[in-house]
């Protein structure tokens, strides 16, 4: 996710992106969702590790149809490259999580 999405939500209800390093090892991200704010449909080019700073529940919808993750903040988790989906804050309330892509290997 930390990359424009390939669809996005309306303006007022996309998910804010803030790119806080983006070097050649990694990228580290933190989205901020409005209630409601999605990240729109989108492939992640590398592995990622996920840490959540709020604790709630996300809307995901990938090619197998909706899911939804209930996410503890500072329980962070990790994905493989490839994973696609659109990520929805289903919420009353913001939701913020880190991502953290790795881009190279050692």
């Amino acid at each position: 996710m930390g990359r424009e999405p390939t669809v996005t939500a309306p303006a007022d209800l996309r998910a804010v992106a803030t790119v806080q390093i983006d070097d050649a090892t990694v990228r580290v991200t933190e989205w901020r969702f409005a209630p409601g704010a999605a990240t729109g449909w989108h492939r992640h080019e590398y592995p990622y590790v996920v840490v959540p700073m709020t604790t709630g529940r996300l809307a995901i919808t990938g090619p197998g149809g909706p899911t939804a993750a209930d996410l503890v903040a500072g329980r962070s988790y990790a994905r493989p490259a490839g994973v696609e989906h659109d990520v929805r804050n289903a919420n009353a309330f913001e939701f913020t999580f880190v991502e953290i892509e790795i881009k190279q290997r050692r």
